[in-house]
């Protein structure tokens, strides 16, 4: 009988309202008292705006017939920026973000802590530019938590809608593959542009796009990985993912690509990229990445896989500074999703899950991992686009955080034995492991 009620609770709950979530309005910018240190909001307050591009003749790769005539088309981009902002004495921090769950369909809304045109902030700037990709499909505030954090630490954010990649306007993974790293390159110049001739005059002087880093989630990372110098392999070139051969473009090797390298880029993160076991990459195509690289990744990720998988792409970037993040027990999901909306745990009739599935994961809680993404990326961008070296104590840690030690005296000051993760509450860096591995070059 007991049993038998708990049922019908936990099916009223799924029905009316998830008893088990957050009520606090679809928040994307919770911190959790046991998260890390660097996880905190910095001291800038948050504004956002957006912005409709046009990429002029692209490759229309959804309308090139195999074996047939390349077709162009302007392609759009809708774009999302936040960036440190000066509030007027009546704004208060805060606004609401409006997209739709994975079927595309229903709407949401989000919380957060940006202020939709707000003044940016100038006398501060120029601050170091960072682009942002979402996963296939997703959308440009999946990674929201994060985005607006890092704006509020002295960086102009601007992350992309991919189009065809959107959960409401979804087409075929060919327009993924070709365009991820295509976009990331151009929004990079559209940035630097604006700094320079903003119409509006909001940002100009704002952007340092000399100084720009790269974030991806899932196939975001596979766009990063190869913008930063992981050229694509022969056999994935001439395979079925893309026709005519048009991912020659992207490939290892290939003059144009080459040639595509932008030394702008000073730093990267790829959460979970995508690629190896499909074989996109491999160790010659790899190697030529120089750009100081943060990878995350769950240890089962059954999308993107761990080992084969995420671990390959870190171990063959054997020209870069790079550090790889493990979330133990961790899937796909692995620190980059917001947390699910309230409206995700709803079944909906497009879709054979539940839409919470797309952010959750089965063992971490999302809050929890997105406090530790923000601890780590805030550290590694601070140390490779700010040269800031005190950050080096929070990347340069024990490998296991299992290993770490807790040893401080009775006024909670380390003791000389002290090899606790640094930044880290007690008992709080339980499950995750860090590595770092230095250029070839410089390792021997």
């Amino acid at each position: 009988m007991m049993m038998i009620k708990l049922r019908t609770l936990i099916a009223t709950c799924i029905l009316l309202a998830p008893c088990w979530v957050s009520a606090q309005d679809n928040r994307i910018d919770q911190i959790r008292p046991d998260a890390p240190e660097l996880a905190a909001y910095g001291q800038h307050r948050v504004g956002i705006t957006s912005l409709n591009l046009l990429n002029p003749r692209q490759v229309d790769i959804l309308n090139s017939k195999p074996g047939g005539e390349t077709v162009y088309y302007d392609r759009p981009l809708t774009v999302e920026i936040w960036y440190p902002a000066t509030l007027k004495p009546q704004q208060a921090p805060g606004g609401k973000y409006q997209t739709y769950l994975r079927d595309g369909k229903t709407e949401i809304s989000l919380s957060g802590q940006a202020v939709r045109d707000a003044a940016p902030d100038k006398q501060h700037g120029p601050y170091p530019l960072l682009i942002v990709s979402h996963g296939y499909p997703g959308n440009r505030y999946l990674l929201s938590h994060l985005t607006e954090n890092l704006a509020s630490k002295g960086y102009v954010v601007v992350a992309i809608d991919h189009t065809d990649s959107n959960y409401h306007d979804l087409k075929a993974f060919s327009s993924t593959l070709l365009n991820r790293s295509l976009d990331q390159l151009f929004v990079l110049n559209q940035m630097a542009a604006l700094n320079k001739a903003d119409a509006s005059a909001r940002f100009n002087g704002l952007i340092n796009a000399d100084n720009t880093g790269l974030i991806g989630y899932s196939m975001g990372g596979y766009g990063v990985v190869n913008t930063i110098g992981g050229g694509l392999t022969a056999a994935s070139v001439d395979g079925a993912f893309v026709p005519n051969r048009a991912l020659a473009v992207r490939q290892a090797g290939n003059a144009a690509y080459l040639a595509s390298q932008d030394k702008r880029i000073k730093a990267a993160v790829a959460f979970a990229p995508w690629g190896w076991n499909a074989g996109l990459w491999d160790a010659t195509g790899l190697s030529a990445i120089r750009t100081p690289v943060f990878f995350v990744a769950g240890s089962v990720d059954d999308i993107s896989g761990y080992a084969p998988g995420v671990r390959n792409i870190y171990e063959n970037s054997v020209n870069a500074r790079r550090y790889l993040l493990t979330f133990e027990n961790a899937n796909h999901n692995a620190g980059a999703p917001i947390p699910a909306p309230k409206e995700a745990w709803l079944p909906v009739p497009s879709l054979k899950k539940i839409p919470a599935e797309t952010y959750i994961d089965a063992v971490w809680d999302n809050n929890r991992m997105n406090n530790i993404a923000q601890h780590f990326v805030t550290a590694f961008l601070a140390r490779y686009l700010k040269n800031d070296n005190s950050m080096d104590a929070y990347l340069d840690l024990t490998e296991n955080a299992r290993d770490g030690k807790w040893s401080v005296d009775e006024n909670a000051q380390p003791k000389p034995d002290h090899t606790y993760w640094k930044g880290f509450p007690a008992r709080t860096a339980a499950g995750l492991k860090l590595e770092k591995k230095l250029p070839v070059a410089e390792s021997r």
